[in-house]
């Protein structure tokens, strides 16, 4: 029987390329998603209820991408990290503790999604010269909303 990857019509070496980026972009949305949940059950101050909220929406998204990343490492033939400790081995986000003012928890929340952009970016060109549409498609997706995502989280801290 033929691989996946043959019947994908990709080559084995891009593929196993493309998995090991994609299993660091996933312990970073990791490490995304729990700052979040932490910002969500941990704000403090007067935008709490705003906050509390924003948080659960971005949190709600970003466990979704999750799953989605992990199934297309699938797809490609690999193993999805799936312990914390290699998330924490891989990832540049690092854990958020005791954060609970809302303004340094939004700083927080852009400076991952920056990291989170940077990655998928990175990724694209290897996505590309593999000719791995699924990939791209992905990854695009999510920088079109990232973008506008991150316009409004700076504008909010803008004074």
């Amino acid at each position: 029987m033929k691989t996946i990857n043959e019947l994908l019509g990709l080559k084995k070496q891009e593929s196993q390329q493309l998995v090991n980026e994609l299993n660091k972009l996933l312990a970073n949305y990791q490490l995304y998603y729990q700052n979040l949940r932490g910002f969500h059950w941990n704000v403090k101050g007067e935008k709490f209820f705003e906050l509390h909220l924003k948080f659960e929406e971005l949190y709600n998204d970003a466990v979704v991408k999750v799953d989605e990343i992990a199934e297309r490492v699938l797809t490609l033939g690999g193993t999805p990290m799936h312990t914390f400790s290699d998330y924490l081995e891989q990832a540049e986000i690092k854990p958020a503790k005791n954060v609970t003012q809302g303004h340094e928890c939004m700083e927080l929340t852009l400076e991952n999604m920056a990291t989170l952009i940077k990655l998928e970016k990175a990724i694209l060109p290897l996505a590309q010269e593999a000719d791995d549409e699924g990939t791209i498609t992905l990854l695009t997706d999510y920088l079109s909303q990232q973008e506008k995502t991150l316009w409004m989280l700076h504008s909010w801290l803008s004074k």
